[in-house]
């Protein structure tokens, strides 16, 4: 069996290498350019690395799919008034999509990730997809979109690793990841995603400065651009009040945004759309839980599926869905039923 595994250059990535080496798959090192700012000393490096495990690098410039299929986009939604997560977004149509294609193209029946997630067996409606066994550092969020004939053929030899041991895992293998340290910013923006932003966005409605109010229409400043701002934030507001204030909406209408306290922040249900679900309702426990947010614990909601559409109540307090990002269903034990994307 000829596996693929996508190399960024990371600790994660080439430590999947390392373990399907030693488990003796046949392997297909794939490393895609996805941007021009890319350090130009990594692809040698990847390919002495790969040498030396005697195989060899396969190097693909994804460069124009990258920019239309989730650099574009990712701005585009900032100019509607949205926040984005552009790596849901290239999980599903750049990793698991045109790499996958790639990978199988030369030979290859599945692509190995360095993805902290787990995929245990075939369900009714196809691959199930869970939690990885290191919680701190799960990222089957950011999965959740891909569709099940993609996850059929992914393999994640992480999915019971812990990350604080990888480093040393490669260590005991003289193996020095050539990538920079790993970021929890977006990996296409090497500064601050505001400045990436402003030097592409068009002028449009969440771009021109308006006023900033209170949930009572009050005038408590001026903002620059609403596009800087997004659901529930508390820092960068430019206001002077005794009170915290926090991001309760923003109206693109009238370009205005609205602040408030804690108290006034917050919503009971949402609507989600561009579904992907993984496990038929049907089939869904009792009981499920929503997580809206990357860092945020999933919390018991009532979700209906119709006509393509999500719709989540919460059970308990409010949440803060912010439109753009990804809303995923889980069950108890960590599957992953469902994924969409917060309108």
């Amino acid at each position: 069996m000829k596996i693929g595994v996508a190399l960024s250059g990371g600790l994660d990535s080439l430590a999947c290498l390392v373990m399907l080496k030693e488990q003796e798959y046949d392997l297909l090192p794939l490393h895609a350019l996805f941007y021009p700012h890319q350090d130009r000393h990594l692809v040698q490096s990847l390919r002495e690395i790969c040498t030396s495990l005697g195989t060899s690098l396969h190097v693909k410039d994804l460069q124009h799919e990258f920019a239309t299929q989730v650099i574009n986009p990712f701005v585009r939604d900032y100019l509607h008034g949205l926040t984005p997560n552009p790596c849901a977004r290239c999980n599903r149509s750049i990793k698991f999509g045109l790499l996958l294609d790639l990978a199988m193209e030369l030979g290859a029946s599945a692509l190995a990730t360095g993805h902290y997630a787990r995929k245990i067996s075939l369900g009714l409606s196809g691959p199930i997809l869970m939690r990885a066994r290191d919680l701190g550092k799960d990222q089957s969020y950011f999965l959740s979109l891909v569709p099940a004939a993609g996850l059929a053929r992914a393999v994640f030899p992480m999915q019971d690793q812990y990350k604080s041991l990888m480093k040393k895992f490669l260590e005991n293998r003289n193996i020095t990841p050539p990538a920079r340290e790993e970021s929890n910013e977006v990996c296409f923006i090497p500064g601050d995603y505001r400045d990436f932003i402003a030097g592409r966005l068009k002028n449009g409605p969440c771009t021109r400065p308006g006023p900033i109010v209170d949930s009572s229409g009050n005038i408590l400043g001026r903002h620059q651009g609403l596009w800087r701002y997004t659901l529930g934030q508390r820092r960068g507001l430019g206001i002077a009040c005794r009170h915290p204030l926090y991001v309760l909406r923003k109206e693109l209408s009238s370009g205005t945004l609205v602040v408030g306290p804690r108290e006034e922040l917050g919503v009971q249900g949402f609507e989600a759309g561009q579904i992907n679900i993984l496990e038929h309702p049907e089939q869904w426990p009792d009981l499920v839980l929503v997580q809206t947010r990357y860092r945020q614990k999933a919390r018991p909601a009532e979700v209906e599926i119709q006509r393509g559409r999500m719709y989540v109540r919460f059970k308990d307090r409010p949440g803060l869905p912010v439109p753009g990002q990804v809303a995923v269903v889980y069950s108890l034990q960590g599957q992953v039923l469902a994924g969409g994307i917060i309108k």
